[in-house]
């Protein structure tokens, strides 16, 4: 099952970055280096790249503060703490696609609960069209990735700081630690190893972000949401440029393997 659905796959696609194929005829030309020459002219796909560096810039660290800050109160003791972790956790085991299609709703410009309530609020004058305004629709987009991504970081978040010896606070404390100090110089420390775990799974994830870009923005507008697999995407599947397609999927996947790299290095490096 491996070698037919993953190793054979991942051939025929490095194979394919070499020729052309429209998937419906058989002929598979030879053309070299052509595709990746392409792309390094293909000013879409460089806008493509872009918008992926935006959206995980912005996404990623906002969902591990926000996860943080929440794992924090949460680890409190505070009533009700399972109820509000399932709470926080739910978006988790709910279908992406499902929460794309609410959230769409949710942005409506015509009926959507957002404009209704920020009208009610008289914070806005007139309707904002959420998903298909040029400054708004990536917001949008990562408004909502940051809404279901903070559940993930606030469970790993809050497992990491009840793991925390409780006996290094005490220290703290005798010495007259303040609570920012303790948060500082003991929480932050100790929570490193999980801070790498969320961030190079956060990145990883958001580089390869499709789900809500089909479902809500369909790239638009005028590609400012047009993310690399989603470009990739529509190369393989609208145009049928299966060679070109592959090439950029290889593109990808050495980004992120460098990108995860970096990060391994840099924490090795601080440790030493």
């Amino acid at each position: 099952m491996f070698s037919i659905f993953t190793l054979f796959a991942l051939l025929f696609a490095f194979y394919l970055t070499f020729h052309e194929w429209d998937i419906i005829n058989p002929d598979k030309p030879f053309v070299g280096l052509q595709n990746y020459s392409r792309m390094m002219t293909d000013t879409d796909f460089q806008q493509s790249i872009i918008n992926t560096f935006y959206f995980t810039g912005a996404s990623v660290p906002l969902s591990m503060i926000i996860g943080l800050l929440i794992a924090l109160l949460l680890n409190q003791g505070i009533r009700l703490r399972g109820l509000f972790r399932t709470m926080f956790f739910l978006p988790q085991v709910t279908p992406f696609i499902v929460i794309a299609i609410v959230w769409k709703w949710l942005y409506n410009g015509d009926y959507g609960l957002f404009n209704f309530y920020l009208l009610k609020a008289h914070l806005i004058t007139q309707p904002l069209h959420w998903l298909s305004d040029q400054n708004l629709a990536m917001p949008a987009v990562v408004l909502m990735t940051v809404w279901a991504g903070i559940g993930f970081s606030m469970v790993v978040y809050l497992a990491a700081l009840q793991a925390v010896p409780e006996e290094l606070y005490e220290a703290a404390k005798m010495d007259g630690a303040g609570g920012i100090a303790r948060f500082r110089n003991i929480t932050v420390p100790q929570l490193r190893p999980t801070t790498l775990f969320l961030l190079v799974i956060g990145i990883i994830g958001s580089l390869q972000v499709f789900t809500q870009i089909y479902v809500m923005t369909n790239g638009g507008p005028v590609d400012r949401t047009t993310t690399m697999v989603f470009f990739i995407y529509q190369a393989a599947f609208k145009f049928y440029q299966m060679g070109y397609a592959s090439t950029l999927s290889f593109v990808l996947f050495a980004m992120t393997l460098v990108f995860t790299a970096i990060q391994l290095w840099l924490y090795k490096k601080a440790d030493q």
